[in-house]
């Protein structure tokens, strides 16, 4: 390969899945040349033992294969969330078009035609490999910034979400969701615009209705927003009239700091600290330092 020829991204790890020796080694020999490193499966039982080892970047795979053939493997690979973002391009001497359309069905994103032309084959390789690369980018930049994004087809059906909104999904609805109570859930969103679901440590998961993604799809937008503050604790914190200092103590109480932490942090005795703290619970007519600690948080987060 000629360096103006070379890929803008670097070769990654491609498991071929074939029963076909003769396919094999002409695949591993093309690929390694190209500078890939190779994983090979005979049958989906060991792509499957591959991907328990290490996930690919891309799958090269046979649509007919002894026990369970290229279609099978590919709608497992897709309904695991850890694999599903990797291409998966179909290599199968049917070229009717009810075994294309299944190729696509079950989630490959490309379909090649034995007896394979290897220049097409690496082209089309690469091509789906930028792809992935460029959309694995788009995502950990979603969640950098804070947020989540659902992709829903034209069935409501999730057909990609970024890994901060699976995390906050499997926080708010479990682990393994009931797909009734997901779909109904997504739904409300897709119709009101908006829906709140709460989340383990309080907060609120909120998801937005952003409308069309691209054909046929429709994007939901998700983030974490803190708890509203109780009105009750607005009241009693509006009407504490607590000095400057002793918002410093209460802030670090909330932290969880001991009066010895704070008083290192503030330059006081763990004596004056305790002094302060007396005075912000009669303020909040409070008892205990949790009580207090709890207001105090509310306060922080709407900070």
């Amino acid at each position: 390969m000629t360096e103006a020829a070379r890929p803008l991204t670097p070769p990654g790890v491609v498991l071929v899945v074939d029963d076909a020796p003769d396919t094999l080694r002409m695949l591993c020999d093309a690929l390694a040349l190209e500078g890939y490193t190779v994983l090979v499966a005979r049958d989906a039982g060991e792509a499957l033992q591959r991907f328990e080892m290490a996930v690919p970047d891309a799958v090269l795979l046979d649509a007919i294969m002894p026990g369970d053939d290229g279609f099978t493997l590919c709608r497992r690979l897709k309904a695991e969330p850890s694999w599903a973002h990797v291409p998966v391009i179909f290599m199968t001497g049917l070229a009717e078009t009810e075994q294309i359309v299944e190729g696509f069905a079950s989630g490959g994103v490309d379909y090649v035609v034995k007896p394979l032309k290897i220049p097409e084959v690496l082209a089309r390789l690469a091509t789906h490999l930028r792809n992935a690369h460029v959309s694995r980018l788009a995502r950990e930049a979603v969640d950098v910034a804070g947020l989540g994004v659902l992709l829903l087809d034209n069935q409501g059906r999730i057909a990609w979400r970024s890994p901060q909104a699976m995390r906050w999904l499997q926080l708010a609805l479990g682990d393994q969701p009931d797909p009734v109570v997901l779909r109904q859930w997504l739904q409300q969103v897709v119709l009101r615009g908006e829906t709140v679901a709460p989340l383990p440590d309080g907060s609120q998961l909120h998801a937005s209705h952003l409308g069309s993604g691209g054909p046929g799809e429709t994007m939901l937008l998700l983030r974490q927003q803190a708890a509203p503050r109780d009105p009750a604790q607005q009241r009693r914190l509006t009407g504490a009239s607590i000095t400057p200092r002793e918002t410093e103590v209460l802030s670090w109480l909330a932290k969880g700091k001991t009066n010895r932490d704070i008083g290192d942090i503030l330059g006081m005795s763990p004596r004056t600290v305790n002094k302060h703290l007396e005075h912000i619970f009669e303020k909040l007519g409070v008892e205990t330092r949790t009580a207090a600690a709890a207001i105090a948080s509310s306060l922080l987060q709407e900070d």
